[in-house]
């Protein structure tokens, strides 16, 4: 764990995992409302593992210090109640610390998970020097579908979140068709994480081969693909204005 002060002199921690060879960028991993737990460290050495320079903050410090809540109702019921009295505002200048923190790593990733996912969506339009985001499960996601999004933007949902309805999913895809929005049948909120009994492995491979192909694209700058037969068609499109022009030539025929 490293230690970041915020523009406002708060000081939190961060659990920080580094690639093996020269990183590829920065991911920074938000946190759910159980903390900055042995799953989402898990998260990030996997995104390190992949590359980058990975950095959880913890979220939770301005009211408690090192949280790691259990997968009961229990923890939920603790984790909602410090969320609520972080609020967004403390939490955005936070992520915007870590984020300066990691800049120097190449662009940067934010991924969220539940309250992290909210969070990634808001960081899209408050947050300076980001150059995509990814949030999971965030059920509160939805209400905030006014204003366009300032980076590129990819959102997982679950399709059987007891918070977050299909009816609101479909609604919030149509007043923001600049978002890419997936979801998940008989997925249940937590589906990504393999420590977990709502883990869906099907769904989750699926998500994370959305994510990283996400981050890869805007925080590499992935070259673009060759379509298959690109050439030949390109190729048959230059003959045939060939074609075109000599036929229109007003010189003598050619031998």
């Amino acid at each position: 764990m490293i230690e970041l002060t915020a523009s406002d002199g708060a000081s939190f921690s961060a659990y920080r995992a580094e690639p093996a060879d020269a990183p590829r960028g920065a991911v920074v991993v938000l946190q759910d409302v159980f903390g900055v737990t042995f799953e989402i460290r898990k998260v990030a050495d996997a995104f390190a593992a992949k590359g980058y320079v990975a950095i959880a903050p913890s979220l939770f410090d301005r009211v408690k210090a090192g949280v790691s809540l259990g997968h009961d109702a229990g923890g939920k019921a603790e984790g909602a109640s410090i969320s609520a009295q972080i609020g967004t505002e403390q939490a955005i200048s936070d992520i915007q610390a870590t984020v300066d923190a990691v800049k120097d790593a190449g662009k940067v990733a934010i991924v969220g998970y539940c309250w992290g996912g909210d969070l990634a969506y808001t960081a899209a339009n408050r947050v300076k020097g980001i150059a995509c985001v990814i949030g999971y499960d965030g059920s509160q996601t939805v209400a905030d579908y006014r204003e366009k999004r300032k980076v590129p933007t990819l959102l997982h949902f679950c399709e059987n979140d007891p918070e977050l309805s299909m009816e609101a999913i479909t609604q919030f895809r149509a007043w923001r068709p600049d978002v890419s929005a997936f979801t998940y049948a008989d997925a249940l909120q937590g589906f990504g994480c393999d420590e977990r009994g709502s883990y869906r492995e099907d769904a989750a491979a699926t998500a994370l081969e959305r994510t990283l192909s996400w981050i890869s694209q805007y925080v590499e700058g992935q070259q673009p693909i060759m379509l298959k037969n690109a050439g030949a068609y390109a190729q048959a499109k230059t003959e045939k204005k060939k074609t075109k022009k000599a036929g229109n030539d007003l010189g003598p025929p050619a031998d």
